[in-house]
């Protein structure tokens, strides 16, 4: 029996993760589809060889050029091309890890390509000094016209590029809405018209697909337009998983990887040892400060729920007032128990600086879900389904839900924290681990979220 479900989700993961140029069709849905591209600009900005092409040379021969005029590549100098090479990598490295980067909800590469080329001319300067000789002078030249290069671009692609997507209204699809980072064309017949969309976004599931839609996806999936399934649009908007999208066999494809998962173990070890010694002198003074401060001790220890549901204790900065016993009080937000310098550091993040010492005991990672109470995460865990769900990861002193949505603490905004962690689980990558650090970077810079 013909099964119209299954010959669109078929469909739907054929061309998921397709084409990202924007494309039109002809008028009529029963004639011949034409294939036309986005405007000139937004291919050339958004486009991997435009990078290549254009901008790789230019980043890598214009310092040169001014520094040591037009002959420099007929009497080199000794570590220049060890430079070039140098500066040519470098920038690879970066259009690489933002191109990856932008894939994920309400990334906007400009805010992010200044500290992400300056960390990664900051290696290979480091890296380049154990060379016998290379042009310090060019190496920052080509510093300064990366910078250049991917903030105007990048920011020229967040100032004229707004995706546009023709939505069949059928289905979950009629409640979709309009966000500020893409607008909706809805579909009243199975027909395109002259308008230039990005994508088709359905809802496979809806029983009022008929022949006359399915076949009119089918022409769209044929001529290079991709088919979005509403939940995968959904969350490339939001950032979130609803738990209502799961089904029972899509747990199982929630599993991290387990090779990046060891490589991540491998990462944090790196990491905490570099920096305890680096931090050693600001958790030395906001112990001294915890203790001119009030009376009771410099670290408040909590069990925590942890990797796999194995409780640990953590170690934090004692942010609020205590009683005889040296029992911190319950938190909340803006709760008047907290210390005055409980309260700078909490804006700051500085009372989790001692999870660095969970980091190396295995207890958590720099990123992932954080972890509740133990008498929490079971009173959580008779609410919300699926809660316990989120410890198949190590925790994190940041995550994804942490830089999206901030602290939360009722059952409600506890839902949608389980929603921002699944995002992270099935997400699971490198990638996104670089996206949250930078952001927890910025949090820590403006104090959101701050309890």
């Amino acid at each position: 029996m013909f099964n119209k479900h299954k010959v669109l989700e078929k469909m739907d993961r054929s061309v998921w993760g397709g084409s990202e140029s924007a494309l039109s069709n002809s008028d009529a849905f029963d004639t011949r589809y034409e294939r036309r591209y986005s405007r000139w600009y937004e291919q050339c900005l958004m486009g991997m060889p435009f990078h290549f092409v254009v901008g790789l040379p230019l980043v890598v021969l214009a310092p040169p050029l001014m520094m040591h005029g037009g002959d420099f590549w007929r009497d080199m100098a000794p570590g220049l091309a060890t430079t070039l090479w140098a500066v040519g990598v470098a920038f690879l490295v970066t259009l690489f890890v933002l191109h990856r980067m932008t894939r994920f909800p309400g990334t906007q590469a400009s805010m992010y390509a200044v500290p992400l080329v300056s960390v990664v001319f900051a290696a290979t300067w480091a890296l380049l000094l154990g060379a016998e000789r290379f042009d310090e002078s060019v190496l920052w030249g080509g510093y300064a016209a990366s910078l250049l290069w991917f903030f105007l671009g990048y920011a020229g692609v967040q100032r004229f590029r707004r995706p546009r997507f023709a939505v069949v209204p059928l289905g979950e699809a009629r409640h979709l809405v309009e966000t500020e980072g893409s607008g909706l064309y809805r579909l009243e017949v199975p027909r395109l018209g002259s308008q230039r969309i990005d994508g088709i976004v359905v809802d496979l599931r809806s029983d009022a697909l008929n022949h006359e839609w399915m076949r009119f996806l089918t022409k769209c999936t044929l001529n290079g337009i991709p088919v979005y399934q509403i939940k995968q649009i959904d969350e490339s908007r939001t950032g979130r998983v609803r738990l209502e999208h799961l089904a029972d066999t899509e747990l199982t494809s929630f599993l991290p990887s387990p090779l990046y998962s060891t490589c991540k173990r491998g990462l944090d070890l790196c990491g905490a040892l570099l920096l305890l010694p680096l931090l050693a002198p600001i958790m030395l003074a906001t112990a001294w400060a915890i203790r001119r401060d009030s009376p009771g001790p410099v670290f408040y220890l909590q069990w925590r729920m942890g990797h796999r549901g194995v409780p640990f204790r953590i170690y934090k900065f004692r942010s609020m007032y205590c009683d005889i016993k040296g029992k911190e009080f319950a938190s909340g937000e803006d709760d008047p128990r907290i210390t005055p310098v409980g309260k700078v550091i909490r804006k700051y993040r500085l009372d989790e600086l001692p999870q660095l010492l969970n980091v190396l005991k295995g207890d958590m990672s720099f990123i992932g879900p954080r972890p509740e109470p133990v008498d929490l995460s079971q009173w959580y865990e008779k609410d919300i389904p699926l809660f316990s769900y989120r410890r198949v990861v190590r925790p994190g002193i940041s995550g994804w839900a942490q830089v999206e949505q901030g602290y939360a603490a009722e059952v409600d905004d506890m839902a949608i924290k389980l929603q921002y962690d699944f995002y992270y689980i099935k997400h699971f990558s490198l990638w996104l681990d670089v996206l949250i650090l930078l952001r927890t970077l910025k949090t820590i810079s403006t104090g959101f979220g701050a309890r």
